[in-house]
């Protein structure tokens, strides 16, 4: 089942993270993905290495070794004729066309859904956009960190306090989030094209997905008039709190059910005198003296060090976790017995840890290949479609591949 979209071909015509993160996705499960990337320049994420904005290791790019790994990388002119002319005979053997240009380029390059679907009309053509196909801005540039994070209102959520600056978005932290939703769609319009044999259009937004994210505080804002936000910023319930330790960690609680869980939460933390304390007998009267109860916890929790409280916890009923660092997540017993955090060889013998796709089919993560390296894979390609080495040198002198 790791070979699920075994021979699915994905034209991923894109660059960045968003979209191509989703084909990295598709290609994790057996899609044959063919990356077109930039004759010279290459997909500019390449280039965001040399640029310090994303980190390497032994000069491996970690950025596209998580994003671009499974394909296979083509250079190519896509403003030549003859390029066109080669884009156009992949698409006809492709099943999947992806792409995350704006409409407006899509059109002057002729890569648009009408001139592929002139050439297959059964594709399914993929557009991943920052604010959506319609609409005054459909053709605005959009990064998830202005679109997703700042105007699709999740920085805003993650704000505490009204006026206080927003928090800076993490990498690509919408674009994974999109490629997912993206990564859906298209298996969905497979599914319907196995059935029907018809193709699909298949749009995801980095708007539509913050907003479908944050859809919970979204209609409960909108229902009740009030930005959900800011109410959901006062605590109501002591034990749906975040209390900070004597070495300075943090643990999370989520006991929603705090009138079931609060024996055993009391018993387990040694407060058994909170058990005798009136004003604390029901979730009600948790709510009306949160601030003295949140005062109590708070000097019980920084009694103890993290590792104190994960023995004291460990049988806990409620739901609680350690707030753990990004480096935590290579040691916690759980990432590894799921394999979560997998090695890649990603050539010369350089291993990568990267994160896989968060779906597993029959109890077994999908085997992952390294990212191709630029234009890796055109000659191959070009030959596979039948062009000869006098073709493909033809190609190369008139500079329309790589």
């Amino acid at each position: 089942m790791s070979e699920i979209f075994a021979g699915v071909r994905v034209l991923d015509v894109a660059q960045n993270t968003f979209a191509p993160a989703a084909a990295g996705v598709l290609a994790d499960f057996g899609a044959d993905v063919i990356k077109i990337e930039h004759p010279v320049r290459g997909d500019p994420q390449r280039g965001l290495m040399t640029a310090a904005v994303q980190p390497s290791i032994g000069g491996v790019n970690l950025g596209m070794a998580q994003v671009n790994r499974g394909k296979r990388s083509m250079g190519l002119d896509l403003t030549s004729p003859d390029g066109i002319d080669i884009l156009y005979a992949l698409a006809r053997r492709s099943d999947v066309f992806l792409t995350n240009f704006l409409g407006s380029t899509t059109t002057k390059l002729k890569i648009d859904e009408e001139s592929i679907r002139d050439v297959n009309p059964a594709i399914i053509y993929t557009r991943a956009t920052g604010q959506g196909p319609l609409g005054p801005e459909a053709n605005r540039p959009a990064y998830d960190a202005t679109t997703y994070w700042a105007r699709g209102g999740i920085g805003h959520s993650f704000t505490r306090q009204s006026g206080d600056r927003p928090p800076r978005p993490l990498p690509a932290f919408g674009d994974r989030t999109g490629a997912m939703n993206l990564a859906f769609g298209i298996a969905a319009a497979l599914f319907r094209r196995e059935r029907t044999g018809e193709g699909a259009t298949v749009d995801v937004s980095l708007l539509s997905t913050a907003m479908y994210q944050n859809s919970s505080t979204a209609v409960y804002s909108l229902a009740l008039g009030q930005d959900w936000t800011e109410r959901s910023a006062q605590i109501t319930n002591p034990l749906t709190e975040m209390y900070s330790t004597k070495d300075g960690r943090w643990l999370a609680l989520c006991m929603l059910h705090s009138d079931r869980d609060w024996p055993d939460f009391c018993e387990r933390i040694g407060r058994f005198d909170l058990l005798k304390e009136p004003s604390f007998a029901d979730a009600q009267g948790r709510t009306t003296h949160s601030a003295d109860l949140v005062a109590e916890l708070s000097a019980t929790f920084a009694s103890a060090t993290l590792d104190e409280w994960r023995e004291r916890l460990a049988g806990l009923r409620g739901a609680w976790s350690p707030v753990q660092t990004v480096l935590d997540l290579a040691e916690d017993p759980q990432v590894i017995a799921n394999q979560y955090l997998p090695e890649v060889e990603q050539g010369g013998g350089r291993m990568v840890q990267v994160v896989p796709p968060p779906v597993q089919f029959d109890g077994r993560p999908p085997v992952l290949k390294r990212a191709p390296e630029f234009a890796e894979h055109g000659e191959e390609i070009l030959l596979d479609m039948g062009y000869s080495w006098d073709d493909i040198a033809r190609l190369k002198n008139g500079r329309v591949i790589t």
